[in-house]
């Protein structure tokens, strides 16, 4: 299928995906609900890097959606002052620990783009697999790491059309590679 072109200009058009799944998280209090667990001291310094990673290569979301826990919402507040103002912010319960399914449903509901979808692993790294036309054979994308980003591009004008093995790579990092 064709991407969808624009009206006007009669280029085509595309959608971005911003994939991140939360920095690591705190296990100091044993007895802590998993959904309250906060970030621990490394992941609070990945979340600015992989914003400011992000920020350098102007992939910046209109629209973020993450699970309610407490370390994804945590991983977006540190990596947001990197990114501008100029994202909409929502929260979706439904995210917390969904399977692949659940998030493509999400995605499928977004409106703008580029969309930041903000999760937790297993979920996170099957549905970076089955979404990408081929799963790159890059280190440590299968198992998707804490604070890894993709970023994915869909030649379809609307993310109702988006469905799995349809994006294309377009970056993939995690915090250890930008730590040299």
């Amino acid at each position: 299928m064709p991407p969808t072109r624009d009206k006007q200009s009669g280029l085509p058009m595309s959608l971005r995906l911003i994939l991140v799944r939360h920095a690591k998280s705190s296990w100091d209090d044993p007895s802590q609900d998993d959904h309250d667990r906060p970030l621990n001291a490394r992941g609070r310094e990945a979340a600015p890097k992989i914003g400011r990673w992000l920020a350098e290569r102007d992939h910046v979301p209109a629209e973020v959606v993450s699970s309610t826990s407490c370390r994804t919402l945590e991983t977006w507040d540190r990596m947001a002052p990197l990114l501008g103002e100029s994202s909409v912010m929502r929260r979706d319960p439904g995210l917390y620990h969904a399977p692949a399914e659940r998030m493509l449903e999400t995605l499928n509901n977004c409106a703008a783009s580029p969309v930041l979808l903000l999760g937790h692993n297993p979920g996170i790294a099957d549905f970076a697999a089955r979404l990408l036309e081929a799963p790159p054979e890059l280190p440590r994308f299968a198992n998707f790491p804490t604070c890894a980003t993709l970023v994915a591009e869909f030649d379809l004008g609307d993310w109702t059309e988006v469905d799995f093995g349809t994006g294309r790579l377009v970056d993939f990092i995690t915090p250890k590679q930008l730590d040299g």
